[in-house]
């Protein structure tokens, strides 16, 4: 699936990216110490191995078929699921995530997430703004590649961002670098060998338009060997300290950290193991294995049990020094037969989030990893009688938090009758994001990176972490 030799190729920022490292947009570039001590001076903390796993429900999750059921309302808005309780006294979700149920102490349940755009790029869930913001520059940078600026080295032997997201989150390009440029992309393995994810046809045409660029391949050919490639390696570091003499631009820089980091990630392989499940025990691999069943409802788009090792994958990664991993669970865009893809994926969300929250907590790390699950935007309160579909409906969303030292067991906000408006305690998507970055210890407030113009730009500028969480 890895490889580093094939023809060059030329981005669209002008950079033919050497023969022999075929890295993708991999986000490898690292920002000076001195920026680096000044975030964390800002912040109040060192350096540390807090993460965020970035849970993203591709297509917009049903707020009132999850967490906010309403029993009482009309059954064509209270739909065909029933309520369970869970562990917080008086709360109850959907009776396909029991698993859920268990550990809704391990977990903060917001019904009143508000500010969508109803862009079904997914890109809020990776940056807490909209596509259009700051536009003109480039766009807002995904959270993970902001990462990649304020903490990422070449001397690194891990990536700090990593995307495996698929489906339209992957077609999107929802976690893109925005102004920051081709060098803070994240790294995004191809995982269409290893978890299936069938894409709607005119997307199949836009991930075509996309090339190889959208993929990284790292591992040795063998036909090279550690000592060659060291060579040519500085060989071209060699060169590119010549040509960037005449670059004003500094993406020669930018190039050498990249090679010098693509390198480290090559000969640790640190990253490599982390990616390999064949090299977990059969015990793990069953943990994160749901069984279902034969007759189970599969919609065109969905996933299948094998999905759920994503969230292993990304434990592993996080413990292999990661510290940003978006990925996706989809088939969640239910214009059409909204309750029986719901009884297909919901267990597997339900599933997926067990097994990961537990895993964090028995090796003790639950509160060095911020978990957070959210999609675009919510669904309509009103079934379509037509299709038995809810509809894109930005108006409110749900979202879960967990992990990260928060303050969870506990449900914030709440909307009307119909789960169709917020009518307390509405969250935006930034602040969402805001509390993240608190996680992190960095003060997203205080924080600025420099745009395209050199203009400093606040992380957020406008958002606070929510107050019942940190």
């Amino acid at each position: 699936m890895f490889e580093i030799t094939g023809k060059p190729y030329r981005n669209c920022d002008g950079i033919t990216r050497r023969s022999f490292l075929n890295a993708g947009t991999a986000g490898m570039a690292g920002v000076t110490l001195a920026g680096l001590l000044e975030a964390e001076s800002l912040a109040g903390t060192g350096n540390s191995n807090k993460a965020v796993i970035n849970v993203h429900l591709d297509g917009g999750p049903p707020q009132m078929d999850m967490i906010d059921l309403k029993p009482e309302a009309p059954s064509e808005i209270r739909g065909e699921f029933a309520p369970i309780p869970t562990r917080l006294e008086g709360f109850q979700i959907c009776e396909l995530m029991p698993r859920l149920a268990g550990i809704a102490d391990r977990f903060a349940f917001i019904r009143s997430l508000v500010g969508s755009a109803g862009a079904h790029d997914g890109f809020q869930t990776q940056s807490g703004y909209r596509k259009s913001d700051l536009l003109s520059l480039g766009g807002r940078p995904a959270m993970g590649c902001v990462l990649s600026r304020l903490l990422g080295s070449s001397s690194d032997v891990t990536p700090t961002f990593v995307d495996l997201m698929q489906g339209r989150p992957l077609v999107r390009n929802s976690a893109r670098p925005g102004f920051l440029g081709p060098s803070y992309s994240p790294f995004r393995p191809d995982l269409s060998k290893v978890f299936e994810r069938p894409l709607e046809a005119g997307m199949k045409g836009e991930l075509a338009r996309l090339g190889m660029d959208h993929a990284v391949s790292l591992t040795l050919n063998p036909s090279l060997s550690l000592d060659r490639l060291q060579t040519r390696t500085q060989l071209l570091g060699g060169l590119d300290r010549i040509r960037r003499q005449a670059d004003a631009t500094g993406m020669m820089d930018a190039m050498d950290q990249f090679t010098q980091q693509a390198f480290g990630i090559l000969t640790s392989g640190r990253f490599a193991d982390a990616m390999d499940l064949s090299k977990v025990d059969a015990k793990t691999l069953e943990k994160y294995t749901p069984h279902q069943d034969a007759n189970t409802f599969m919609f065109a788009t969905a996933e299948g049990p094998m999905s759920v090792r994503k969230f292993l994958l990304a434990r592993r990664l996080i413990e292999a020094g990661v510290r940003c991993v978006s990925l996706t669970i989809s088939d969640f865009d239910t214009h059409s037969k909204n309750f029986p893809r719901m009884r297909t994926a919901l267990p597997l969300v339900d599933h997926g989030l067990h097994a990961l929250v537990t895993d964090l907590e028995e090796s003790g790390r639950l509160d060095d990893v911020s978990i957070v699950v959210w999609g675009e935007f919510g669904r309509t309160p009103r079934v379509d009688a037509k299709t038995g579909g809810r509809h894109h409906w930005p108006r409110v969303s749900p979202g879960m938090l967990a992990g990260g030292g928060m303050s969870t067991g506990q449900v914030i906000g709440a909307t009307d009758r119909s789960a169709g408006t917020a009518v307390e305690r509405p969250v935006h998507y930034k602040d969402v994001m805001a509390t993240l970055f608190h996680n992190l210890g960095i003060d997203s407030l205080r924080t600025t990176i420099d745009d395209t113009r050199g203009r400093p730009q606040y992380l957020m500028d406008d958002a606070q972490p929510i107050a019942e969480l940190v």
